[in-house]
Protein backbone atom coordinates (compact mmCIF):
# COMPACT_ATOMS: atom_id res chain seq x y z
CA UNK A 1 0.00 0.00 0.00
CA UNK A 2 1.27 3.13 -0.86
CA UNK A 3 2.17 6.15 1.81
CA UNK A 4 0.47 7.39 3.97
CA UNK A 5 -2.12 4.94 3.88
CA UNK A 6 -0.32 1.99 4.69
CA UNK A 7 -1.96 -0.30 7.94
CA UNK A 8 -0.65 -3.85 6.92
CA UNK A 9 1.64 -3.23 3.37
CA UNK A 10 3.67 -0.62 5.14
CA UNK A 11 7.30 0.56 4.25
CA UNK A 12 9.16 -2.18 6.25
CA UNK A 13 12.66 -3.84 7.14
CA UNK A 14 12.68 -6.91 8.78
CA UNK A 15 15.89 -8.84 9.58
CA UNK A 16 13.73 -11.61 10.59
CA UNK A 17 11.17 -11.47 7.91
CA UNK A 18 8.25 -9.94 10.22
CA UNK A 19 5.65 -7.69 8.49
CA UNK A 20 7.36 -7.14 4.89
CA UNK A 21 5.64 -5.76 2.57
CA UNK A 22 5.70 -8.02 0.23
CA UNK A 23 6.19 -12.00 0.60
CA UNK A 24 9.08 -11.95 2.84
CA UNK A 25 10.88 -14.96 4.02
CA UNK A 26 8.62 -15.90 7.35
CA UNK A 27 10.17 -19.37 7.63
CA UNK A 28 8.82 -22.69 8.65
CA UNK A 29 5.30 -23.61 7.79
CA UNK A 30 4.11 -19.92 7.44
CA UNK A 31 5.70 -19.68 3.87
CA UNK A 32 3.44 -23.01 2.45
CA UNK A 33 1.14 -23.06 -0.03
CA UNK A 34 -2.97 -22.17 1.43
CA UNK A 35 -4.34 -24.22 3.76
CA UNK A 36 -7.32 -26.56 2.81
CA UNK A 37 -9.99 -28.27 4.68
CA UNK A 38 -9.50 -25.42 7.74
CA UNK A 39 -13.02 -25.70 9.23
CA UNK A 40 -13.46 -21.91 8.36
CA UNK A 41 -17.38 -21.94 10.67
CA UNK A 42 -20.17 -20.69 9.60
CA UNK A 43 -20.12 -17.39 7.81
CA UNK A 44 -20.87 -15.44 10.82
CA UNK A 45 -18.39 -12.13 12.09
CA UNK A 46 -17.31 -14.21 15.47
CA UNK A 47 -17.76 -12.06 18.62
CA UNK A 48 -14.10 -11.09 20.28
CA UNK A 49 -14.08 -12.15 24.19
CA UNK A 50 -13.12 -9.99 26.73
CA UNK A 51 -9.78 -10.79 28.62
CA UNK A 52 -12.29 -12.18 31.97
CA UNK A 53 -12.81 -14.78 29.32
CA UNK A 54 -9.58 -16.13 27.86
CA UNK A 55 -9.40 -19.48 28.03
CA UNK A 56 -6.70 -21.69 30.12
CA UNK A 57 -6.68 -19.40 32.98
CA UNK A 58 -4.05 -17.16 31.61
CA UNK A 59 -4.76 -13.27 32.37
CA UNK A 60 -4.95 -11.81 29.17
CA UNK A 61 -4.84 -8.05 28.38
CA UNK A 62 -7.89 -6.22 27.70
CA UNK A 63 -7.51 -5.09 24.10
CA UNK A 64 -9.93 -2.39 22.78
CA UNK A 65 -10.34 -0.22 20.01
CA UNK A 66 -11.95 3.02 19.27
CA UNK A 67 -15.39 3.67 18.34
CA UNK A 68 -13.86 5.21 14.95
CA UNK A 69 -12.23 1.91 13.93
CA UNK A 70 -13.44 -1.97 13.79
CA UNK A 71 -11.72 -5.15 12.78
CA UNK A 72 -14.56 -7.22 11.99
CA UNK A 73 -13.30 -11.33 12.10
CA UNK A 74 -15.42 -13.09 9.37
CA UNK A 75 -15.94 -16.88 10.28
CA UNK A 76 -13.22 -17.32 13.10
CA UNK A 77 -14.52 -20.41 14.25
CA UNK A 78 -13.00 -23.71 14.54
CA UNK A 79 -14.65 -26.93 15.31
CA UNK A 80 -10.87 -28.23 17.22
CA UNK A 81 -10.29 -26.64 20.66
CA UNK A 82 -6.36 -26.32 19.77
CA UNK A 83 -6.90 -24.59 16.38
CA UNK A 84 -9.37 -22.65 18.01
CA UNK A 85 -6.83 -20.91 20.14
CA UNK A 86 -4.37 -20.39 17.74
CA UNK A 87 -7.00 -18.41 15.72
CA UNK A 88 -7.87 -16.74 19.38
CA UNK A 89 -4.49 -15.53 19.78
CA UNK A 90 -3.69 -14.65 16.42
CA UNK A 91 -6.79 -12.28 15.77
CA UNK A 92 -5.52 -10.95 19.62
CA UNK A 93 -2.13 -10.15 17.82
CA UNK A 94 -3.54 -8.29 15.09
CA UNK A 95 -6.40 -6.47 17.61
CA UNK A 96 -3.48 -5.08 19.70
CA UNK A 97 -1.29 -3.81 16.96
CA UNK A 98 -4.34 -1.40 15.98
CA UNK A 99 -4.68 -0.92 19.12
CA UNK A 100 -1.55 0.90 19.72
CA UNK A 101 -2.01 2.89 16.78
CA UNK A 102 -4.84 4.20 17.84
CA UNK A 103 -3.59 4.55 21.57
CA UNK A 104 -0.04 5.92 19.91
CA UNK A 105 2.45 3.19 21.52
CA UNK A 106 3.88 1.39 20.46
CA UNK A 107 5.33 0.15 23.87
CA UNK A 108 1.96 -1.62 23.56
CA UNK A 109 2.25 -4.50 26.53
CA UNK A 110 -0.65 -6.23 24.87
CA UNK A 111 1.60 -6.36 21.37
CA UNK A 112 4.50 -8.05 23.34
CA UNK A 113 2.36 -10.19 24.95
CA UNK A 114 0.94 -11.76 21.78
CA UNK A 115 4.38 -11.59 19.78
CA UNK A 116 7.83 -13.19 20.72
CA UNK A 117 11.57 -11.62 20.37
CA UNK A 118 11.63 -12.34 16.83
CA UNK A 119 8.46 -10.59 16.16
CA UNK A 120 8.20 -7.84 18.47
CA UNK A 121 10.56 -5.43 17.14
CA UNK A 122 9.21 -5.53 13.68
CA UNK A 123 5.57 -4.98 14.86
CA UNK A 124 7.04 -2.00 16.99
CA UNK A 125 8.59 -0.42 14.19
CA UNK A 126 5.29 -1.13 11.80
CA UNK A 127 3.60 1.07 14.69
CA UNK A 128 5.54 3.82 14.92
CA UNK A 129 5.33 4.61 11.56
CA UNK A 130 1.39 5.57 11.93
CA UNK A 131 2.58 7.61 15.32
CA UNK A 132 6.22 9.09 14.69
CA UNK A 133 3.83 10.76 11.63
CA UNK A 134 1.13 11.93 14.22
CA UNK A 135 -1.58 9.16 12.45
CA UNK A 136 -4.38 7.11 14.01
CA UNK A 137 -6.62 4.85 12.24
CA UNK A 138 -10.70 4.88 11.60
CA UNK A 139 -13.13 2.82 9.62
CA UNK A 140 -13.38 -0.88 8.72
CA UNK A 141 -10.62 -3.69 8.33
CA UNK A 142 -12.50 -6.71 7.47
CA UNK A 143 -10.14 -10.10 8.44
CA UNK A 144 -11.80 -13.14 6.67
CA UNK A 145 -10.94 -16.73 5.09
CA UNK A 146 -8.65 -18.09 7.57
CA UNK A 147 -6.72 -21.24 7.43
CA UNK A 148 -5.34 -22.58 10.63
CA UNK A 149 -3.63 -26.04 11.22
CA UNK A 150 -0.70 -27.75 13.31
CA UNK A 151 2.76 -27.88 11.55
CA UNK A 152 4.91 -31.16 11.44
CA UNK A 153 6.47 -29.75 14.28
CA UNK A 154 3.91 -28.64 16.56
CA UNK A 155 3.64 -24.44 15.93
CA UNK A 156 0.30 -23.42 14.45
CA UNK A 157 0.28 -22.04 11.05
CA UNK A 158 -2.51 -19.42 10.34
CA UNK A 159 -3.27 -17.65 7.21
CA UNK A 160 -5.76 -14.75 6.69
CA UNK A 161 -6.95 -11.97 4.49
CA UNK A 162 -7.21 -8.47 5.49
CA UNK A 163 -9.65 -5.90 3.30
CA UNK A 164 -8.11 -2.57 3.93
CA UNK A 165 -10.27 -0.82 1.16
CA UNK A 166 -12.72 1.08 4.08
CA UNK A 167 -10.10 2.06 6.29
CA UNK A 168 -8.40 5.81 6.75
CA UNK A 169 -5.28 7.33 8.39
CA UNK A 170 -6.42 10.27 10.29
CA UNK A 171 -3.75 12.98 11.58
CA UNK A 172 -4.29 13.65 15.43
CA UNK A 173 -3.10 17.60 15.12
CA UNK A 174 -4.70 18.27 11.56
CA UNK A 175 -7.83 15.75 11.21
CA UNK A 176 -6.32 15.22 7.67
CA UNK A 177 -7.87 11.85 6.46
CA UNK A 178 -6.52 9.76 3.35
CA UNK A 179 -8.54 6.58 2.57
CA UNK A 180 -6.94 3.67 1.83
CA UNK A 181 -6.59 3.10 -2.03
CA UNK A 182 -9.64 0.81 -3.59
CA UNK A 183 -6.52 -1.80 -5.10
CA UNK A 184 -6.30 -5.52 -5.32
CA UNK A 185 -3.25 -4.41 -2.92
CA UNK A 186 -4.91 -3.22 -0.68
CA UNK A 187 -6.37 -6.91 0.13
CA UNK A 188 -3.47 -8.09 1.95
CA UNK A 189 -2.68 -12.06 2.82
CA UNK A 190 -1.03 -12.67 6.23
CA UNK A 191 1.08 -15.58 7.38
CA UNK A 192 1.89 -16.43 10.41
CA UNK A 193 3.66 -19.07 12.41
CA UNK A 194 2.54 -19.50 16.07
CA UNK A 195 4.33 -21.10 19.07
CA UNK A 196 2.56 -22.17 22.36
CA UNK A 197 4.50 -20.36 25.34
CA UNK A 198 5.16 -22.15 28.99
CA UNK A 199 1.97 -20.09 30.05
CA UNK A 200 -0.12 -21.73 27.05
CA UNK A 201 -0.29 -18.25 24.91
CA UNK A 202 0.13 -18.99 21.03
CA UNK A 203 2.22 -16.10 20.37
CA UNK A 204 3.08 -15.11 16.97
CA UNK A 205 6.73 -16.50 15.99
CA UNK A 206 7.04 -15.20 12.60
CA UNK A 207 4.74 -13.56 9.73
CA UNK A 208 4.95 -12.29 6.26
CA UNK A 209 1.89 -10.24 4.69
CA UNK A 210 1.68 -9.99 0.93
CA UNK A 211 -0.49 -8.02 -0.74
CA UNK A 212 -3.03 -8.92 -3.56
CA UNK A 213 -2.68 -12.40 -2.68
CA UNK A 214 -6.50 -12.66 -1.77
CA UNK A 215 -7.72 -10.53 -4.45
Amino acid sequence: MNRPARLAAAVLTASMAVLTTACGSGGGDSSAAPIKGSDAGDGKTSAVPSASASPGGVKRPEIKLSPDFRADFENWTNSDATLQAILNDGREELRSKYAAIIEADPESKAVAFYNSDATRATARRWIRQFTDDGDSIIGRVRVFDPQVRLGDTGSGVLFYCVDEREASTKNRKTNKVVKTPDKPESLVQYRLRLDKSSQGVWKTTSLTTVPGACS
